[in-house]
C-alpha cells in the first residue's frame, strides 16, 4: 500500500465555521492523531501552516495559515479524555506552544512506542512499514516544501493526509507489540512527559550569537563583531520574512569576525549578490563591533567538574557496561535503560544512590525496573 492509497475521506479545512464544526465533531472522539506542517525553511518567524487530523470519521487539514483563531481546536488538545497521537512529538508540541500557547494531553507518541519495541530507525514511514505493511511514499521535495504557499497542489495535500491516514493503526499495533513485552506502562510514562515540553523561547539577539557554532575560537574582539554581525542578519530576517541561514550563513558571520581585516569577498559564502545587498551594512556593523569594547562570555550555568579520578573512570566502565548488558538482553537501545547524566552522577557519588532514583531524570518505571541491578553493578 503507498501513500497514495489514503484510506478515509479527506477534508479540507480553512474558514472558522467548517473549523467550529470540525472541533465539536472530535470532542466526541475517543482518541484523534494528527500532525502538522510548517513554513520555517522558508520564512521567519516559523508559522504552522496546516495541521491534519485523523479520526474515526475521516482526515481533516485544517489550514491554519487562512485562520486567525484556532482556540477550539486548542480545546480538542488539551482535553484529557481524548487520546492523542502523533509521531515524534517534541517538535510539534513545542510549536503548538510558541504559536498559541496550546497544551497537548493524554499523548501516544508512536515514534517513543517503536523505539520500546526495539526499533532503532524511527521515522514514520520505517515504523509503518515495519507494523502495517505499509509504504509511504515520501517525496523529499514536498518535506522542504514551503507550507505557506496557496493554493496547496494536489500532491502537497495528499502527501499531508499520508502522514496520519495510518497513526491511529499505526498505535494499535504498537501497542500489541508493547503488551507483550510487558512495557506498556514504560511507554505510558514516557508520554506524559511529553505534556510537560514547552517552547523554551529564543535567547535574546543581544546574547544568541554566543550560540553560533565555532564563536568558541573568537577572542573577546571578535565577538564584538560577531554580535554586530549577528544583529544585522536578525534584523534582516525579520524585515525579509526569511530564515536568517537564507540571508547569509554562520560560515560567513564567523569568518569575518576572526578576520575584520580582510577582503568581504574572499569570506566562504560570500557572494557577489551577497556583496550587493549587504556589503556596505556589513562594513558598517564590522566597523561598530571593532570600536565596541570586548564582549566577554557569560560563566558556564553548571559548575565545573574536575576530570574524574581513575576509581570513578573505572566506576563508569562498569556502570556503561551494565547499561549495555540490560540493553542487550532486552533487545532495547541502551539510552532508554539508564539516563547517561544519572551515571555520571553515580559515578562520582555512588554513595547517593538512594537519593538519584528520587532525581526528575530517572523515570519510575526504570527504578522499579532495573533500580535493584544497578545498585549490585555498583556493588551496594
Amino acid at each position: 500500500m503507498s501513500t497514495q492509497d489514503v484510506p478515509r475521506q479527506v477534508e479540507f479545512i480553512d474558514d472558522a465555521a467548517g473549523l467550529e464544526a470540525l472541533a465539536r465533531a472530535l470532542a466526541k472522539e475517543r482518541r484523534i492523531a494528527f500532525d502538522m506542517e510548517s513554513n520555517g525553511f522558508f520564512r521567519y518567524p516559523e508559522r504552522i501552516c496546516l495541521i491534519q487530523i485523523a479520526s474515526a470519521q475521516g482526515i481533516f487539514l485544517v489550514d491554519t495559515a487562512a485562520l486567525e483563531y484556532v482556540e477550539p481546536l486548542g480545546a480538542v488538545l488539551a482535553d484529557p479524555g481524548i487520546e492523542k497521537i502523533i509521531h515524534s512529538a517534541d517538535y510539534d508540541l513545542r510549536s503548538l506552544d510558541r504559536q498559541w500557547g496550546f497544551r497537548v494531553r493524554l499523548i501516544s507518541d508512536t515514534s517513543v512506542g517503536a523505539h520500546f519495541c526495539g526499533l532503532d530507525k524511527l521515522g514514520l514511514g520505517t515504523v509503518a512499514a515495519q507494523f502495517l505493511g505499509v509504504m509511504l511514499e515520501k517525496e523529499k521535495r514536498l518535506q522542504r516544501a514551503d507550507w505557506g504557499v496557496r493554493p496547496l497542489s494536489q500532491e502537497a495535500l495528499d502527501y499531508a493526509a499520508a502522514d496520519v491516514a495510518y497513526l491511529l493503526q499505526l498505535r494499535d499495533a504498537i501497542s500489541v507489540k508493547l503488551a507483550e513485552l510487558g512495557r506498556t506502562a514504560w511507554v505510558e510514562e514516557e508520554c506524559r512527559r511529553l505534556e510537560e515540553i514547552r517552547y523554551e523561547g529564543d535567547a535574546s539577539p543581544e546574547t544568541a550569537y554566543l550560540s553560533v557554532k565555532g564563536s568558541r575560537t573568537l577572542d573577546g574582539r571578535g565577538l564584538a563583531v560577531l554580535k554586530r554581525l549577528y544583529l544585522l542578519r536578525e534584523k534582516e530576517a525579520l524585515r525579509k520574512g526569511r530564515p536568517p541561514f537564507r540571508v547569509f550563513g554562520n560560515d560567513v558571520l564567523l569568518h569575518i569576525a576572526a578576520n575584520p581585516k580582510a577582503e568581504l569577498k574572499d569570506a566562504p559564502g560570500m557572494t557577489h549578490l551577497l556583496l550587493e545587498r549587504y556589503g556596505r551594512a556589513i562594513k558598517q556593523a564590522m566597523e561598530e563591533g571593532l570600536e565596541a569594547p570586548p564582549e566577554k562570555r557569560p560563566p558556564p550555568m553548571h559548575p565545573f567538574l574536575p576530570r574524574p579520578t581513575a576509581e570513578q573512570l573505572a566506576r563508569m566502565q562498569k556502570l556503561r557496561a551494565w547499561r549495555n548488558e540490560v540493553g542487550k538482553q532486552l533487545s532495547l537501545d541502551p539510552a532508554l535503560v539508564w539516563p547517561m547524566a544519572s551515571l555520571d552522577r553515580l559515578m562520582r557519588t555512588p554513595e547517593l544512590f538512594d537519593r538519584e532514583l528520587a532525581l526528575p531524570d530517572v523515570r519510575r518505571w526504570q527504578a522499579a525496573e532495573f533500580g535493584a541491578s544497578l545498585r549490585a553493578a555498583l556493588g551496594g
